[in-house]
């Protein structure tokens, strides 16, 4: 089973993650899957026939449901290999040359609403729930800070993560998480491809150049600044107790 699936129609391409049963949270496998993808479309871009628009979205009814917590609780070595593997692959959908969508089609939890940040757009509708609640489960939000931090700013991201918990996606919208919200999930992919559409009308030197400028500008292309969160993320984990807690909030 392909984990992660990429289908391209004409100047947009869709990737979807595909654990659907398990809500496509991200395992091992599913994150090499995922960076497989990544560089096909890195080197369809740098060979002049790769897309303008790429949509990342779930498959089934979740988004993502962040990391595989039987994974990380289940397997030793997992937490430090899954979270570096997840902040690289955060570096590679930002620094892509098409544009990206996240069609957040339902819940997009932890490590899955940070992948939601790292795109240039995101659409999902009202009853969506998304969020960060590392915190409450006793982990750090380590990876995914930074890309919240330059999507919605230091102080907002700073309340939200300390915060955790869910908010609806009509909140997330109104914190600026998301950059646009319809009224049902019905409407969700009719809006996503009516934005892809009106995104892939552009020059594809000009987007891909102005996406370079811009993540120059917010410090995007910062690989070490990405795997020393994953480090702080892992070493958390680590400690005394940590573990223990994560398995008490689980059940």
């Amino acid at each position: 089973m392909n984990l992660a699936e990429l289908k391209a129609a004409g100047p947009i391409a869709t990737l979807s993650l595909n654990r659907p049963e398990q809500r496509n949270a991200l395992s091992i496998d599913l994150l090499e899957g995922l960076h497989a993808r990544l560089d096909e479309l890195r080197a369809m871009g740098e060979a002049g026939n790769g897309p303008r628009v790429v949509i990342l979205t779930g498959a089934g009814k979740s988004f993502c449901a962040g990391m595989d917590l039987k994974q990380v609780l289940g397997e030793p070595g997992a937490p430090l290999k899954l979270l570096t593997s997840l902040a690289e692959a955060t570096v590679k959908i930002r620094t892509l040359s098409a544009v990206t969508i996240a069609a957040v089609n339902g819940a997009a939890v932890g490590g899955g609403c940070g992948l939601t940040t790292v795109c240039d757009f995101a659409v999902t509708h009202a009853d969506s729930k998304m969020g960060f609640p590392e915190v409450d489960l006793g982990v750090c939000p380590a990876v995914v800070a930074p890309w919240l931090v330059r999507k919605i700013g230091a102080g907002r991201a700073r309340a939200m993560l300390l915060r955790g918990g869910l908010m609806s996606g009509r909140e997330a919208h109104a914190a600026g998480l998301v950059t646009e919200c319809v009224e049902s999930r019905e409407g969700l992919d009719a809006a996503v491809q009516s934005l892809a559409e009106r995104l892939a009308t552009g020059g594809p030197k000009a987007l891909a150049a102005t996406k370079r400028l811009l993540n120059e500008i917010d410090g995007s292309l910062d690989m070490e600044l990405a795997r020393r969160s994953a480090t702080v993320s892992a070493e958390v984990l680590a400690m005394p107790g940590a573990i223990a807690m994560l398995r008490a909030k689980m059940g």
